[in-house]
């Protein structure tokens, strides 16, 4: 017997965006399952965190095939969440997973061969019981694949039945452009890309890739729009036990250095001016304007979610508050993704 029912005015709590030129809408915040949906979080918290997102009306639930600990424990407990829970609102979520980085041993077990996407689509499928996925990724381009090989699996991957969009992770904006030409040649159009971007970590303006995307009608989905949580009060006095930094997770304790501080405590001013948390606000910048479809949080507890989810009461920022943001915002040496997108340079 099931004892979850979704709030009913989910749909009133959130904000839904066109992603890029296409049909799809996303919720102008998803949930991704990168951390705390392995097998050292208790099954229970992880139920509590994709409920309360639901019931906020987040209804895209990101993944990927190596999200664990172990790799593809994140997919297995979403897929028990999906029978116990979500069951009856399948048609209601978007469900995305991607594949690219190490995921088994050998020469099969990784990158963007055609055997290893379409072999790992079909593991991620089995292992969250579905017969499709919204959305299913290239988690990050392949130097040494041509890039014809990796789009026409994706290609292949929407025809036979196992997703119904595509998109890229991680490409850079030349990249990206040439991804783009080959899908839409092969009749698969590119649909979202998911690039890392926060306001300590700027790169898709630098390289061009933000404004790609918008001439390319791409939607788009920024991750770490907290910085690993750097974008949040939790660091203001000291690493928390528990937290990414402490366990090791993505976020280096080095990186919490005291002129980060000193700029995430100065950004803390700016948002509690705004009636914001800092959490809210750094979502809010991301999602400024036009050129982000949606912020991808993650969450630890329940509560991070509602917090994230009250950014969408603003999202609109003076130029005042633009320029202050900006002087505070020394960009930190934090994006992990720096090699993928390096690798991903035309020639």
């Amino acid at each position: 017997m099931r004892d979850y029912r979704a709030a009913d005015d989910r749909y009133e709590r959130m904000q839904y965006r066109r992603c890029g030129a296409s049909g799809l809408m996303l919720p102008a915040i998803s949930l991704g399952l990168w951390h705390n949906f392995g097998d050292d979080t208790p099954h229970a918290v992880k139920r509590a965190i994709c409920r309360t997102a639901f019931d906020h009306g987040i209804t895209h639930f990101d993944l990927a095939n190596n999200y664990g600990p172990e790799p593809g424990a994140a997919e297995a407990a979403f897929g028990e969440i999906l029978r116990t829970d979500f069951a009856p609102y399948r048609d209601e979520l978007v469900i995305s997973t991607k594949a690219g980085y190490r995921m088994w041993p050998g020469p099969y077990g990784e990158w963007g061969s055609r055997k290893y996407l379409v072999s790992s689509c079909d593991a991620s499928l089995k292992r969250m019981g579905l017969d499709y996925v919204d959305i299913f990724y290239s988690h990050r381009f392949d130097p040494d694949t041509p890039l014809e090989e990796t789009m026409s699996a994706l290609d292949f991957i929407v025809r036979s039945g196992r997703a119904h969009y595509v998109g890229i992770s991680s490409y850079n904006s030349a990249r990206t452009r040439q991804a783009v030409a080959i899908l839409k040649d092969l009749g698969t159009p590119c649909v979202i890309h998911q690039p890392s971007y926060n306001i300590l970590n700027r790169w898709v303006e630098r390289d061009g890739l933000k404004d790609t995307l918008l001439e390319l009608g791409i939607g788009s989905i920024a991750f770490t729009p907290l910085a690993q949580g750097m974008l949040s009060t939790k660091y203001l006095n000291g690493i928390p036990e528990g937290s990414r930094a402490s366990q090791g997770k993505s976020l280096d304790q080095r990186m919490i250095t005291p002129r980060a501080i000193s700029s995430i405590r100065a950004l803390n001013e700016v948002a509690q001016r705004r009636g914001q948390t800092l959490a809210q606000m750094a979502i809010a910048w991301v999602l400024r304007g036009s050129g982000i479809t949606t912020a991808l949080i993650g969450a630890s507890r329940p509560e991070q979610v509602i917090d994230c989810a009250g950014a969408v009461g603003n999202l609109d920022f003076t130029a005042d508050e633009l320029a202050e943001i900006d002087r505070h915002a020394s960009e930190e040496d934090i994006n992990l993704w720096a090699q993928s997108s390096q690798e991903s340079d035309a020639p």
